[in-house]
C-alpha cells in the first residue's frame, strides 16, 4: 500500500495543465470528498501498527505536494490571464481626484464647532414660512415700518391659507418655532438660507446663508453677550478685539452692530477696512421682551442675547475673496483651492 501512495507522489509531481479545468480536474481527483486522499485515510484504521508512522507521512507529503501544486498552478493561470487582458500588475493604481467643500459650508461648519464648544445645539426650521414666524412672533407686527427692511418674496395669499407664506428673510423664525416648543434655559444655532427680493446686481443675490444664535436663561446680560462674541472672533478670527456700535433691530433692545479689528498691517487691510481698522461682522442684541412674551417665556424670570451673521460675507473675509458672484459660477479652479481644509 505504500508503495502505491509513493507512486501518487511520482505522478503528482509529475503532473501538469493546460488549463484551469485540468487543475480543478486534479484537485478533485485528490482532494475532492470521493477522492484519493480520502480514500487512503479512511483505510488507514486497517493498516498494522508497525507500519502506521510510515503510512501517515506518506500520505501527508502527497497531501502536502498536491495543495502545492494545485494552488502553484492557478496562479500561473492567473497572472497568465492578466497578462492576455493587457493588465499590468506592477503599474501604480490609478489617481482620483478628491473634490472639495465649497467655501460657505466650509465657514459654516467652523462657525458651528467654534459655538458647539460653548453649548450651542442646532436647530432647523422651514424656508417657506408663515407671517407669524417671520414678522409678527418678531416684534413685526402688520404694518410695521420695519418690515420695509426685508424685501419680501411672499408666495401665497391670505385668503387661500388664512395668512401670508413667504420664503423665510432670516433664520430668527427657527428661534420663534424652537421657543414656542421648549422651555429655558436654551443655547441655539440656526444656519440656513435665506430670501430677499432685491434687484439683482453684480453683489446681490436673491438668496444667501445666515447663521443666528440665541441664548435664553435667567439673569443672562449685555456682558455675557459680549464675551461670547470676543470668544468667537478670537476663535475664527483669531482677532478678540471687538466695538459693539448702538443700532436697531425690531426683535432685539438694546441692538449693537458688532465690528472686529482687523488691522492696517497691508494694504489689503486698508482697502478693506476703508483705511479704519474695523470691519462690521454681525448684528446683535437683548432678546426684546416683547418676543418672550410672544413665545411665553416671562420676560421678568429670564432674558437672553441673539445674534446673526451672513456666512458670505464672513467667507469674503477669511479667504479674501473678490468677487461675491465666484460663489455661485461653479468655476473649479475657484473650488479646487479649498480642498486642503478639514471641515
Amino acid at each position: 500500500m505504500i508503495e502505491q501512495i509513493r507512486k501518487h507522489i511520482e505522478e503528482a509531481k509529475q503532473f501538469s495543465a493546460q488549463s484551469p479545468k485540468e487543475v480543478e480536474e486534479f484537485r478533485i481527483q485528490y482532494l475532492g470528498k470521493k477522492g484519493i486522499l480520502n480514500d487512503l485515510f479512511a483505510q488507514f484504521k486497517s493498516v498494522p501498527n508497525e507500519e502506521k508512522k510510515e503510512f501517515g507521512q506518506v500520505v501527508n507529503e502527497l497531501k502536502n505536494l498536491v495543495n502545492e501544486k494545485v494552488a502553484t498552478l492557478k496562479a500561473s493561470f492567473e497572472n497568465t490571464a492578466e497578462v492576455n487582458s493587457g493588465l499590468d500588475v506592477t503599474r501604480p493604481g490609478e489617481i482620483y481626484e478628491l473634490g472639495a467643500r465649497h467655501p460657505i459650508n466650509i465657514v459654516k461648519n467652523r462657525i458651528i464647532d467654534i459655538f458647539s464648544r460653548i453649548g450651542f445645539t442646532l436647530s432647523d426650521g422651514p424656508e417657506i414660512e408663515d407671517d407669524w414666524h417671520n414678522f409678527t412672533a418678531l416684534n413685526l407686527p402688520e404694518h410695521h415700518p420695519a418690515r420695509d427692511m426685508q424685501d419680501t418674496f411672499f408666495i401665497e395669499q391670505k385668503q387661500d391659507f388664512g395668512t401670508d407664506m413667504v420664503l423665510r428673510t432670516h433664520t430668527s423664525s427657527v428661534q420663534i418655532r424652537y421657543m414656542e416648543e421648549n422651555k429655558p434655559p436654551m443655547r441655539i444655532l440656526s444656519p440656513g438660507r435665506v430670501y430677499r427680493n432685491e434687484a439683482i446686481s453684480s453683489r446681490s443675490h436673491m438668496m444667501f446663508h445666515q447663521i443666528e444664535g440665541l441664548y435664553i436663561d435667567k439673569d443672562v446680560s449685555f456682558a455675557d453677550l459680549r464675551q461670547t462674541l470676543s470668544y468667537f472672533t478670537e476663535a475664527l478670527f483669531g482677532k478678540s478685539k471687538i466695538r459693539l456700535r448702538p443700532s436697531y433691530f425690531p426683535f432685539t433692545e438694546p441692538s449693537a452692530e458688532v465690528d472686529v479689528y482687523w488691522g492696517l498691517e497691508t494694504e489689503t487691510d486698508y482697502r478693506m477696512t476703508k483705511g479704519t481698522g474695523w470691519l462690521e461682522i454681525m448684528g446683535c442684541g437683548m432678546v426684546d421682551p416683547n418676543v418672550l412674551k410672544n413665545v411665553n417665556i416671562d420676560p421678568e424670570e429670564y432674558t437672553g442675547f441673539a445674534f446673526g451673521m451672513g456666512i458670505e460675507r464672513i467667507a469674503l473675509l477669511l479667504y479674501q475673496i473678490g468677487d461675491i458672484r465666484m460663489y455661485t459660477e461653479n468655476d473649479i479652479r475657484f473650488l479646487e483651492q479649498f480642498k486642503s481644509e478639514l471641515f
